[in-house]
C-alpha cells in the first residue's frame, strides 16, 4: 500500500526501506544475461544515506551534481544519494573508457549549463578526469567523487534535508536534436504525480516485475525503469542498452525468465526484436506474464505492432499488452496512456486532408491514406488542448494543431532560461485566456478522448505550399527496398536554388543491396549498380505515394543516421550533416552528385 502523504522521492524510498527492507529492489544483468549485483530497498537506503552524508559535508543543498556512470546499480545509488543530500542530480551520458572524447562536447555543455559543483562517478571513470581535462579543463577543475569508494559506515551521520513537492529533484537534459541540450527542471512533486499516474494506468499489483534496457540517464529509462518500481514496490531487472542492441533476444529472454509484467521502449525496439530473432529462438520464450508493453518516445507504427504480435503471440504475448503512450521530459514523462483492457486503437485518415491540417476519412479506397496509432487518454489532472500554433486558439475536433498540456506533471521550465521557459511553458489560449500550458512542439488531434500524434512542428516539410510529414515519407522509403534498414531513414528539408527540397538519408544493409556490378573504384563492397537500384526504388516510391520529387538521396552505412540516445531520429542534425558534407556516405544521388543524376560512391563506403 502506498502512502498518499509523501512530499518527496526521499520519503518514498525511506517508506519502502521501512515496509519492505529485505525485498529485492534491483538486479543488474551483466551482458544482459548473467545475474550481477543486486540491491534490496534497505541496502539502497543505507548506501544512499552514506553518500548523502558525505556530500552534506562539502556541498550545500541545491548544488548540482553531474552523474557520469556506466549502466549499473552505482548510478541508482548516486541518484538517490543526491536527493538524500538535497542536491540536484544531473544525469549525463558517460564517456567510453576507450573513446573518452566522443561524449565530451555534450558533457561539457551540460556541466557548463547546469553550473555543477561536483561530479559523481565510479572509481574507474573518475580516473579518466585528467585525460578529459585536456579537452575540457573545467571538468578537471570540478571535484570528482568516486561513489563506489564511499564507506557505508557513514550512513548514520546523514541528516534528512528539508524537502517539499516544489523542491528541485533533478535536471533532465533534452536530447539536443535541434539545439544545445536544455535542462528540464523536475521537482519532487512532478515525479510523485507522474509516478502515481503511470502506476494507475499500468494497474500494477503485488505481482508486478519490471525489465528495462533503457538508458538510465534518459527520462524513460530513469522514471519507468528505476523510479516507478520503487513507487510500486516491485523488483526491477536492468541491463545496459548495448546488451539489448547487440542481441535483442536478451530483452525478451529476461522478460520470459523473470516473468516480467511491465517492460517497453521506443517503436524501433519492437521492430528490432522481429528482425533479429529466429523462430527457433522464440520457441523458448514465455511472454504470457507481460501485460504492459509500453511503446513511446518516437512514432508508434501499426505495422510494427502487428508484426511483433504475429511473431510473438505463439510465445503467449497478448495483443492487449501493447501500451502506445505519449510523453516528454517537459511533462516529467507520461502524458497519455490507456489501461490493460484497452486494445490498441487506430485511425485511418486521408493523407491529403492531413497535410492541410484536417482530419477526415479517406475519400475513396484508392485515395492516399495514413493510419495513426492512438496514444491513450490523459488522466490524473493532466489536460490536453489542441491549439493553432500561430493564432493560439483552440482547434476544432476535426483539425490538427499543436499539443498543449497542463497538469501537476508539467515541470518548472528550463534551467537558467527564463525567456524560453516563458515561451514554452507559459502559453495561453488567445480566445479564452486559459493557461498556462506547455507547448510541446508536437502536432496531433484528439479522437474518442485519445491523443493521436501526427508529427513534429519543426520537422514538417513544406514544398510548394504543401505540407508533408517526414515520418510518412520515411515509412515509404523503408518499404521501397529490402536493403533499407527499418527505422533508419530520415526525410529532411534543405534550402536550394529553387526553394525547399527534400533529401532522403537512409542506412543500407550491404548484404541486401543487389550485387550486380563489380564494385566501386574506391574499393566499395557495395556495387554502384546495386545502390542505383536502391536509390531508384526510393525516388519512385516517394514520387508515387507522396507526389514529391526528392532533391537528393544519401545512402549511409549502418549507424550513419544521427539519432538520440533513446533512438529518436535527429532530423535537424541529419540535414545539417548533409549540407556540411560530413555524412559518411555509401552512395549519393542528386544535388551533391556531379554530374546531375549520377550515382557517386561515397567516402564511407561499406
Amino acid at each position: 500500500m502506498m502512502r498518499d502523504d509523501l512530499r518527496s522521492v526521499v520519503e518514498l524510498l525511506r517508506f519502502r526501506a521501512q515496509v519492505q527492507k529485505e525485498a529485492p529492489a534491483y538486479r543488474f544483468l551483466e551482458d544482459g544475461e548473467r545475474e550481477g549485483a543486486s540491491l534490496t530497498y534497505g541496502a539502497l537506503d543505507r548506501r544512499s544515506r552514506a553518500l548523502a552524508a558525505r556530500l552534506q559535508q562539502t556541498h550545500v543543498p541545491g548544488t548540482r551534481a553531474l552523474l557520469v556512470y556506466p549502466s549499473g546499480l552505482e548510478f541508482i545509488a548516486a541518484f538517490f544519494g543526491c536527493l538524500y543530500a538535497g542536491l540536484v542530480a544531473v544525469p549525463a551520458y558517460p564517456p567510453h573508457p576507450a573513446r573518452p572524447g566522443r561524449a565530451l562536447p555534450r558533457l561539457r555543455a551540460i556541466a557548463a549549463d547546469a553550473g555543477v559543483g561536483v561530479i559523481l562517478s565510479t572509481e574507474a571513470l573518475a580516473a579518466l578526469a585528467p585525460a578529459l581535462g585536456a579537452g575540457a579543463p573545467e571538468l578537471a577543475r570540478t571535484p570528482w567523487l568516486a561513489t563506489d569508494r564511499v564507506a557505508l559506515e557513514g550512513a548514520d551521520a546523514w541528516e534528512e534535508p528539508s524537502l517539499d513537492p516544489d523542491s528541485l529533484a533533478f535536471l533532465q537534459y533534452t536530447s539536443g536534436s535541434t539545439a544545445l541540450p536544455k535542462g528540464v527542471m523536475v521537482t519532487h512533486g512532478n515525479l510523485l504525480h507522474n509516478l502515481a499516474y503511470i502506476h494507475a494506468c499500468a494497474e500494477h499489483d503485488a505481482d508486478a516485475v519490471s525489465v528495462s534496457w533503457l538508458p538510465l540517464y534518459h527520462d524513460m529509462g530513469l522514471i519507468e525503469g528505476v523510479l516507478e518500481p520503487v513507487f510500486g514496490g516491485y523488483p526491477a531487472h536492468l541491463m545496459a542498452p548495448p546488451a539489448f542492441l547487440q542481441r535483442p533476444l536478451r530483452w525478451l529472454a529476461a522478460i520470459s525468465r523473470y516473468r516480467a509484467t511491465t517492460s517497453g521502449g521506443p517503436n524501433f525496439a519492437y521492430e528490432l526484436c522481429v528482425r533479429k530473432t529466429t523462430p527457433a529462438e522464440r520457441e523458448a520464450l514465455d511472454l504470457s506474464a507481460w501485460r504492459v508493453a509500453y511503446n513511446g518516445a518516437e512514432p508508434v507504427r501499426r505495422d510494427t505492432l502487428e508484426r511483433f504480435f504475429t511473431a510473438f503471440a505463439p510465445c503467449g504475448f497478448r495483443w492487449q499488452a501493447f501500451y502506445p503512450v505519449y510523453g516528454l521530459a517537459e511533462a516529467t514523462l507520461a502524458v497519455s496512456s490507456d489501461r490493460q483492457l484497452d486494445a490498441p486503437l487506430f485511425r485511418t485518415v486521408d493523407a491529403a486532408a492531413l497535410a492541410a491540417d484536417r482530419v477526415r476519412e479517406p475519400v475513396s479506397p484508392a485515395s492516399s491514406a495514413v493510419t495513426l496509432v492512438a496514444c491513450g487518454r490523459p488522466a490524473g489532472g493532466t489536460r490536453i488542448v489542441i491549439a493553432h500554433p500561430d493564432t493560439r486558439t483552440a482547434r476544432a475536433p476535426d483539425e490538427v494543431g499543436e499539443i498543449w498540456i497542463s497538469g501537476p506533471s508539467v515541470t518548472r521550465g528550463y534551467w537558467n532560461r527564463p525567456e524560453e521557459t516563458e515561451r514554452v511553458f507559459g502559453a495561453r489560449l488567445a480566445d479564452t485566456g486559459e493557461g498556462p500550458f506547455l507547448r510541446t512542439g508536437d502536432l496531433g488531434f484528439l479522437w474518442r478522448s485519445r491523443l493521436l500524434v501526427t508529427g513534429r512542428l519543426k520537422d514538417v516539410i513544406i514544398v510548394r505550399g504543401r505540407k508533408h510529414y517526414p515520418q510518412d515519407i520515411e515509412l515509404t522509403v523503408e518499404r521501397s527496398h529490402p536493403a533499407i534498414r527499418p527505422g533508419c531513414a530520415a526525410a529532411v528539408s534543405v534550402p536550394g536554388p529553387g526553394g525547399e527540397g527534400v533529401v532522403i538519408v537512409a542506412e543500407v544493409d550491404p548484404r541486401r543491396v543487389p550485387q550486380s556490378g563489380d564494385g566501386g573504384e574506391d574499393g566499395s563492397s557495395v556495387p554502384p549498380h546495386g545502390v542505383s537500384r536502391v536509390i531508384e526504388a526510393i525516388r519512385e516510391a516517394v514520387a508515387e505515394q507522396h507526389e514529391l520529387q526528392v532533391a537528393a538521396v544519401a545512402l549511409v552505412a549502418p549507424g550513419g543516421v544521427p539519432k538520440t540516445s533513446s533512438g529518436k531520429l535527429q532530423r535537424h542534425a541529419c540535414g545539417a550533416a548533409f549540407l556540411a558534407g560530413s555524412l559518411e556516405m555509401v552512395a549519393r544521388w542528386g544535388r551533391t552528385a556531379p554530374p546531375a543524376g549520377a550515382v557517386t560512391p561515397g567516402r564511407g563506403s561499406a
